[in-house]
């Protein structure tokens, strides 16, 4: 186990020291509008999530746990600020089309915005307080998660472990805790931090708890941290703190370099396919080839003799499964994925359906007859570009004898191949109008829209 030392001592210190200073002022425009930007594709995951049939459990779970009313559970009720954020995490990530980070593999809006949401409620926050919020606890996960990356990757879900640091330092800002006492709730925050890959195997909802509960347990530890509850001063770089016990090897500079100046928001990603961000490279090539072609499913069929997916190896390991027979599984499967994409071109909800899947494998004879020609491979090259790039290849040998092949480092969303606000809009739009309604949808939009403008959060999104 290796550990590269910062460049000074005291990595958590020096974390909590200079997020509890931030201020508002302190940060670019660019970043608080990249907050906003974020805020908005979460909006649009955690309500149409939050009618998911694992996130009614877990709402009426949340609403168990006590009877105040200090935040909203979207699509049930108030809770308490911590029950709440713990049932909006968990619809924040059912979709799979919530935000990604590729050098920590994190989903951040997840666990961080749900706890921002839910203390900027309790405390009637600014929208201007909520947004430092969200941007601080993303530089807290993202930090702290690319410093374990990638080998904390093949048992832990970042999105879960790191996660709840970032959830602490963003109820934690809203709180105006301390140095010390961030410092504290990052203590207590480590201490409990988890989420293992274990239930892939299974399929369970597992996943979808992890930010639920980073949500959780951050807004505990910022809430007893500021009632005095002391937690461990290096809880990060300790000798039995969490690089060391959670990752074979990790980069403590990751943490500090460039740390209050240089914001990691700015490099979040945004999901247009409603599966594992590790498909979506391969994906975005196959719909440019089914484009270019002309394809329709007829055409598409006809024409693929053989499909080659080149991929890197820790990624393969999440979406290696080659005939999915369940909705859940058919998102960790690039195969599926990327059959779904020449296909119908188009890997949305549509694509993850009940009917679509017999528990055996996929239903569909057209996609079932291209999934029988897709061979997925791992390649050095390609693993070796990981986690700073998410890279794939496509070869697609075809009945003509032609060879159509593409390659590409990064998938449409990542800060190197952006979309717009506007196509966020829209997207969330599509999300949410289906299920609440088209007034209610764009009244939502303008509310994030406008968020700047609010001077107190609770309710803005009831």
């Amino acid at each position: 186990m290796t550990v590269t030392a910062a460049r000074t001592t005291g990595v958590s210190e020096q974390l909590a020291h200079v997020l509890a200073e931030t201020s508002v002022s302190d940060l670019p425009a660019a970043v608080i509008d990249e907050a906003r930007r974020a805020t908005l594709d979460w909006l649009g995951s955690a309500l149409a999530g939050s009618l998911e049939p694992s996130a009614r459990i877990a709402q009426g779970v949340a609403l168990s746990l006590g009877s105040a009313h200090d935040a909203g559970i979207f699509s049930a009720g108030r809770a308490s600020a911590a029950a709440a954020a713990l049932a909006n995490g968990v619809a924040s990530h059912i979709l799979e089309l919530d935000d990604v980070h590729k050098g920590s593999t994190l989903h951040a809006a997840a666990p961080v915005i749900p706890a921002a949401l839910a203390i900027a409620e309790r405390e009637r926050a600014s929208g201007r307080d909520f947004l430092r919020a969200v941007v601080l606890g993303y530089e807290a996960a993202l930090r702290i998660g690319e410093a374990i990356n990638p080998s904390h990757y093949r048992f832990w879900h970042p999105t879960g472990t790191a996660g709840t640091f970032g959830a602490a330092v963003a109820a934690g800002s809203l709180l105006s805790l301390t140095p010390r006492q961030m410092l504290d709730a990052l203590g207590s925050a480590g201490t409990q931090a988890a989420g293992l890959w274990e239930f892939n195997a299974d399929g369970a909802m597992s996943k979808s708890l992890h930010p639920g509960k980073a949500a959780f347990n951050g807004i505990l530890a910022a809430d007893l941290a500021r009632a005095g509850f002391t937690g461990a001063t290096r809880i990060l770089e300790g000798e039995r703190g969490f690089f060391r016990a959670m990752a074979a090897s990790s980069d403590a500079t990751r943490v500090t370099d460039g740390l209050g100046t240089r914001w990691k928001i700015v490099e979040n990603c945004y999901k247009l396919h409603s599966c594992c961000g590790h498909t979506h490279t391969a994906i975005d090539m196959a719909l440019d080839i089914r484009s270019r072609l002309g394809w329709h499913a007829a055409s598409a069929l006809g024409s693929i003799a053989s499909v080659g997916i080149e991929t890197y190896g820790p990624g393969y390991e999440i979406v290696k499964d080659a005939n999915p027979g369940t909705p859940y599984r058919a998102k960790f499967s690039i195969a599926y994925c990327v059959a779904a994409a020449l296909i119908e071109g188009s890997v949305g909800l549509e694509q993850f359906s009940d009917d679509r899947f017999d528990g055996e494998g996929v239903v569909d004879e057209r996609i079932a007859a291209v999934l029988r020609r897709i061979r997925v491979t791992v390649h050095d090259d390609l693993t070796a570009k990981y986690p700073a790039r998410w890279p794939a290849r496509l070869v697609l040998s075809l009945r003509d004898g032609t060879t159509q092949r593409a390659a590409s480092d990064y998938p449409r969303g990542n800060p190197e191949n952006p979309v717009s606000t506007a196509t966020l809009e829209e997207k969330f739009v599509g999300l949410v109008a289906p299920r609440f309604g088209e007034e209610r949808a764009r009244h939502a939009l303008a509310a994030v829209m406008s968020i700047e403008a609010c001077a107190d959060m609770r309710g803005i999104f009831a």
